[in-house]
Parts: C-alpha cells; structure tokens; sequence
C-alpha cells in the first residue's frame, strides 16, 4: 500500500488556500492516499461553522482528499491543546498514516518543533517564568509566549511565532506527537499570500475569516475567485436552501437563555471557567440580550475573546469540565463522513491492521452495540451538537441528521455539476 497522508482541517470553507496546503502536502509526503481529519458544526476558536459538516466533506472530496472523518465536538470545541491531541489520537488509531501535514505561517518547522519540546518537557525554569507572568495578570497565551521568549532567549527567531493562528495549532500538534510517542511524521506547509485574520484578497487566496465575511455581504463574485467551484456551487447551493450559520450570534438568545437557567456553581462547571469567572458571566448574562455585549463584559486582559467565546458554546452543547477530561483519557472513534473508491480501499485496510479500530459508518448500530460509556457520551454529543446547530438555518431546521444524512461518496456527487480540482 502506497504512502497515506493525515490532513487536520476545519474548511470552513475550502478555499484555494486549503487546495493548496492539499497538493503541497501530497508532494512533500510523496503520498498516494489523503485522509481528513475535519472539525464539525462547531469549530475550535469559539465559533460554528459556515455551513454543515457533510457539506465540508463534499468539498474535501472533491478536492483530492479520500477520506474524511469527523472530530468528535468535544475536541473540536476544545482548547488549541486538547484539539490536536484528539486529531493525533484519532490519527494514530487507524494505525496506517504516515505522515501529518499542517499549515503554519513560521518560515521552518524546526523554530515550531523547539517550542514544542518546551512546553511538552516543561523544565522548571520555563514553568517559574511563565507563572512569573500570569502573575501579572497577563492571558495565558501571552504569558506562555512572553515566558517562551525569555527561556529561548532568541528573540529575533522566537518574536510573534506564537501570534500565528496556525503555528499555534501547528505547535500543539507537535506537541501531541511527542506526548503520545507517535510515528506519524510531521509536515509544515508554509501559509501563502494571507493570514489567518487577514480580511483583503492576495491574487485568488483569501482567508476563512475574510470568505465569510464576503459571505455575510453576500460578496459572490469575490467568493468566486478564492474558491474552488466545487465549494463554490456548494456554498451556492446551502445559502439558497437557508442552510447556513454565519456565526455564534445566531444562538445568542439560546446562550443567554442557557446562562441564566444555569447555577453559579453549574456556569463554574464548564471548562476554561476559573478563579471567579462564573461571576463575570453571570452578571453579564443577567444584564445582556446580545451576544457582543456579552462577551465584551466578560472579556479582560486575562480572559481572551476566543476564551469567552468557547465557554459560551460549552454552555450552548452542556459540556462539563468532567466530560473534557474524561476526552482527554479517551481515544475517539472513527466517524466517518465521506470517502472516494481509495478512500474505501483505505477503510478495508483500516479494519485489517486494527480490527478492534472504533469504526462509525452507521449512528444508530454504533450507539447500540457499543459498549464504552465515553464512547457513547461523545457521539451523542455530537449528534445533539447537530440538532443544535440547525436551529441557527433560516429554513428546514431538522434535527437527528447525523442518522438521516448518508456518507459522502462519488457516486453520490456525480450527478451534480462540481469541477473537480
């Protein structure tokens, strides 16, 4: 069997960006088969996704990868640190990809792969610096950051490294690999033309954040030239039929609702929420009707937007600080979400070298005949995840998709007019 590349994404949307990363990592992997790892209806930085996660799995299909698996939401909703852990989990357990491939904006791994060995090996000194500035009342990513500069003492090498979106992510995935002793090879592709929180287009690149911007403007023709016409037409397609939820503000009734239903105690229950933060939310919930106001009463020097934001979706879905740690002793299954004819090829030989893998092609038989708990808690959450996210279309907002919607395949797709990259 030839080379197989793990890929972890959000794609909301796939753009040209994301083709890019695609292609370039299939060549420095010298890969033969592609599988996706991909976030959910909620994605990792506090927000929902631009439109449903099967739709996303179209578009990765489409586009050259052969496989595509769902995070389960309580990763994907999680901190930088327990998302990349649950993507290496998830990818080491197939027990067949070689190499992991991830964007970044550093010029070289090797700057991101010394940050990592700090912060898995945590030497005392390091540890005394960075409590030295939470100290201070700092977040704790600029306390991380600000510490990591003094121990590394290169501040020409080191300086605005961990400001990069993506080298976040891409040190945290490398920090997984070395706690969790993995074989998977690491691979940086270098991000082109735009960051990740750049709004302007750069030749046919522009950013996730900047696309649904153009979206929210209904900006078409812009969308047009930083997409591949598959996530176009399907884009196209979900934004006729209502399908779509820009961002968090569509629940913020719902959050608010949830807030104020909720104890002290159980708000002090969520993950992220320490050292009186309860409090804060509280009395913002109690005070606010929009979610802007809300987060902006909360928000502090200490506690960054992203943060706030997350907690906010852990309030929306239920999610306990039990059940976050309980995710980060678990290995998650394999849901899968789509696949090509490799893609299916790859699942025989998934099976075949780990037969015991926690394979999920079928909500309702998996729900029934397994019999982990953990395992069981995090597929409904997933499934509850989906008939949340819904409420937030403009039409048909129906629930239990995750046993109605089939996988993705091909031959499903051929019908449809999709230029295929």
């Amino acid at each position: 069997m030839g080379k197989v590349l793990g890929i972890v994404a959000e794609y909301n949307p796939l753009h040209n960006g994301h083709v890019y990363h695609i292609q370039e990592s299939i060549q420095k992997a010298e890969a033969e088969y592609v599988i996706c790892v991909i976030s959910g209806n909620f994605v990792q930085r506090g927000n929902t996704s631009i439109v449903d996660k099967w739709t996303k799995a179209k578009m990765a299909i489409l586009n050259g990868v052969d496989l595509v698996i769902e995070l389960p939401t309580i990763y994907t909703t999680s901190s930088a640190e327990n998302f990349a852990e649950g993507a290496i989990k998830l990818l080491n357990s197939l027990g067949i990809v070689d190499t992991v491939s991830f964007g970044m904006e550093a010029n070289d791994i090797a700057t991101l792969n010394n940050i990592a060995n700090v912060l898995y090996q945590e030497p005392k000194e390091y540890i005394t610096m960075l409590n030295h500035e939470l100290g201070k009342g700092a977040s704790f990513p600029k306390a991380r950051e600000n510490a990591l500069l003094v121990y590394l003492n290169d501040v020409k090498r080191y300086a605005n490294v961990l400001s990069g979106a993506n080298n976040i992510l891409a040190i945290e995935y490398l920090k997984a690999l070395k706690k969790q002793k993995s074989t998977l090879i690491p691979i940086g592709i270098k991000r082109q033309k735009v960051l990740y929180h750049d709004e302007m287009i750069v030749d046919d690149f522009a950013s996730a954040t900047a696309i649904r911007k153009m979206i929210a403007n209904k900006q078409f023709e812009d969308i047009r030239k930083v997409v591949p016409n598959s996530s176009y037409v399907l884009l196209g397609q979900e934004l006729q039929k209502g399908h779509y939820v820009l961002d968090l503000s569509n629940f913020q009734k719902e959050i608010i609702y949830v807030l104020r239903k909720m104890t002290i105690e159980e708000i002090k229950n969520l993950p992220d929420v320490s050292e009186g933060l309860e409090n804060a939310i509280k009395n913002a919930a109690d005070s606010c009707n929009n979610i802007i106001d809300l987060v902006n009463m909360i928000k502090s020097k200490r506690y960054t937007q992203t943060r706030i934001q997350r907690i906010l979706v852990y309030a929306l879905l239920g999610i306990t600080k039990k059940m976050m740690e309980t995710s980060k002793k678990t290995i998650p299954y394999t849901r899968v979400l789509g696949y090509s004819p490799k893609g299916q090829a790859l699942l025989s030989q998934m099976m075949n070298v780990n037969p015991k893998l926690n394979l999920v092609t079928s909500v309702k038989e998996f729900l029934k005949s397994q019999k982990s708990k953990s395992l069981k808690d995090m597929l409904n959450l997933d499934i509850y995840a989906s008939n949340v996210y819904t409420l937030g279309y403009e039409q048909d907002s129906w629930s239990n998709l995750d046993y109605t919607n089939r996988i993705v395949t091909i031959e499903s797709l051929k019908s449809k007019n999709y230029a295929r990259k």
